[in-house]
């Protein structure tokens, strides 16, 4: 199925948007070889007629429209499985065939991620490959339960799969309050991982909503905070912990100065903004980052494309 998506992707660009062979593999993150070799299969295997044979084609039909519409760089939109449990697994299979062309073509120096289920389902479909001239860094703190928030085990899962070098952050997601985090970013240790973060040549992360749906939400707010509180200060989600508005802008609350992870403006000098997540719980929040431009590669599912594309 991923050879298959991939035919139809390079014959749409082709034939549809009129993309040349070259821009089609910039596009694609494949050689200009490859992508002459991809039409011509697609061609043979039927895939081109008068029109896409193909239930593949929507998705990409709907990429086209989420780079117009929010100016991205790239979009990847996999099928909405009609079980909810499996949108995980297929959004980490979505961004496992991106990241690996990505990687396998532009041979970044260093990867930025985040943690969470989509990530953690990435490390399991992600293709294995000789990479050691990789750091892989977290992007913010963590915490200690579960797998899908262990930020450890995120970073060493991509790591081992990409035979890269890992690179943790030891810290909490959120400090005590902005006094405390303001004493821990000063420091001279965290300066330094905090520049080194936002240096990476790609950053790879999930998207929170607020709701019990959400890793961060069950287990990562300070004592005391809850959804309640944080969508009444206008949160429809966070990003690397920082809760947003529905413009993408941050909510004017604590919390935010309490999070260790870069600021917003660090964090957009970053040259590719990858987020995959998915769901009709992460509808506002996917808007929202999109809208104000803080990722420029997307990665969701169709029923969320369509929702955004609806949005006013």
């Amino acid at each position: 199925m991923e050879y298959r998506e991939l035919m139809v992707r390079a014959a749409w660009l082709y034939h549809v948007e009129s993309l040349t062979q070259q821009q089609i593999a910039e596009r694609m993150n494949i050689t200009r070889r490859r992508v002459n070799e991809i039409l011509s299969e697609a061609l043979e295997a039927g895939v081109v007629r008068i029109s896409f044979d193909s239930v593949l084609a929507e998705s990409v039909e709907l990429e086209a429209k989420l780079r117009k519409r929010f100016s991205l760089q790239d979009a990847v939109v996999v099928p909405t499985p009609t079980e909810p449990a499996l949108l995980h697994s297929v959004l980490g299979r979505g961004a496992a065939g991106f990241l690996g062309r990505l990687i396998q073509t532009q041979k970044p120096a260093s990867i930025g991620v985040g943690w969470g289920s989509t990530l953690r389902e990435t490390i399991q479909h992600i293709p294995s490959l000789n990479e050691p001239q990789i750091k892989v860094r977290s992007m913010m703190g963590g915490l200690t339960q579960g797998s899908e928030i262990n930020t450890f085990e995120i970073v060493r899962g991509f790591a081992q799969v990409l035979n890269a070098q890992c690179r943790y952050f030891v810290a909490p997601i959120y400090a005590e309050s902005p006094e405390s985090r303001d004493a821990i970013i000063s420091q001279a240790v965290f300066q330094r991982t905090f520049k080194q973060i936002c240096e990476v040549d790609v950053a790879y992360l999930s998207v929170g909503d607020v709701s019990q749906q959400s890793l961060q939400v069950r287990y990562g707010l300070p004592e005391g905070m809850t959804e309640q509180i944080l969508r009444q200060a206008g949160a429809v989600g966070d990003l690397m912990g920082r809760y947003l508005d529905a413009a993408g802008k941050e909510i004017d609350h604590p919390l935010n100065r309490q999070v260790l992870a870069p600021e917003m403006e660090d964090f957009r000098r970053i040259g590719c903004r990858i987020v995959a997540s998915g769901g009709p719980h992460k509808h506002k929040i996917l808007q929202a980052v999109a809208q104000n431009g803080l990722i420029n590669v997307l990665i969701t599912d169709a029923d969320s494309a369509k929702a955004m594309l609806a949005a006013k």
